[in-house]
């Protein structure tokens, strides 16, 4: 039976990891992908605390940084409201994040013990 030149390079994908068919000849959008998720996986935990970090505590700030960002201008009240939806959804992905990779890590030492 001929399984042909690929399935006897890159193996039938049970036996032979994502790198390995990498490096046996695999297509390059693998490298594309794991890059995008590094730099996603990055992203999600740089840009919330970027966010908090810049965004001012005054709301009349706010309220001219967003005119000057947008040429709209915003009452100081809408600045205040933005504000704490703002620094809401900020702490709650930093939150988010953090749980998933607290999640990951005991997921993974648990693995690791067991086995």
């Amino acid at each position: 039976m001929n399984q042909g030149c690929c399935k006897s390079v890159l193996g039938d994908g049970a036996h032979f990891s994502r790198s390995e068919r990498a490096r046996n000849g695999a297509s390059p959008e693998i490298f594309i992908g794991t890059f995008m998720r590094r730099c996603s996986g990055f992203l999600e935990v740089v840009l919330p605390g970027t966010v908090l970090a810049l965004l001012p505590k005054c709301p009349a700030c706010l309220a001219a940084y967003f005119a000057i960002g947008s040429g709209i201008g915003i009452s100081i009240s809408t600045a205040s409201h933005l504000r704490t939806a703002l620094v809401t959804v900020c702490v709650a992905s930093l939150a988010y994040f953090a749980t998933r990779g607290c999640r990951r890590l005991v997921h993974k030492f648990q693995h690791t013990f067991v086995h």
